[in-house]
């Protein structure tokens, strides 16, 4: 049975926390729905009504067109092992770039990653959740490090200009 809160709780964080992946959805008022599978240890929980995550190149970067449009956003996770559930955040967000003053306060409780192009900041609105009883098991085995190594090979100005390209070459 699906439940909504204001905030997340303490075991929502926790919840959250212990995922690998998580899933962002996008749309403008007239754009296809964009939903991009995101990992590399990316989100962090500010407060109960506030999650940031680290967007790194090799995509289109069409979350970020979108938000520049319509700032709502959606934030999905699922439990694929151990006790089954979906989460969803949603609510408002907002982009923060490298020459923006908010991007030194917050890069720093990242880890840093090469090609890291922005943060996205989501003010929660709504927290969701539902059983996740159909969403199969699956074993985690560790991140993928070929967008790093790829990016650590490139110079920053390279990325701006071919980080799109390379999802296209694979």
């Amino acid at each position: 049975m699906g439940q909504k809160f204001d905030a997340l709780s303490d075991r929502l964080i926790e919840f959250i926390q212990q995922q690998h992946i998580f899933f962002v959805g996008t749309a403008t008022e007239d754009s296809r729905v964009n939903i991009s599978p995101k990992g590399m240890d990316s989100l962090r929980v500010l407060t109960p009504n506030r999650v940031i995550w680290l967007n790194v190149t090799g995509s289109g970067n069409e979350t970020a067109g979108h938000i520049q449009q319509l700032p709502r956003m959606t934030v999905m996770f699922t439990a694929f092992h151990g006790k089954p559930m979906i989460l969803r955040l949603y609510g408002t967000a907002k982009v923060i770039h490298h020459n923006d003053a908010e991007w030194s306060d917050l890069y720093h409780l990242f880890d840093a990653l090469p090609g890291a192009r922005q943060i996205f900041d989501l003010s929660i609105e709504l927290v969701q959740t539902s059983c996740g009883m159909a969403v199969p098991y699956y074993a985690y085995q560790g991140e993928r490090e070929q967008l790093n190594n790829w990016a650590e090979k490139k110079a920053l100005k390279g990325l701006k200009t071919i980080g799109e390209k390379k999802c296209q070459d694979h």
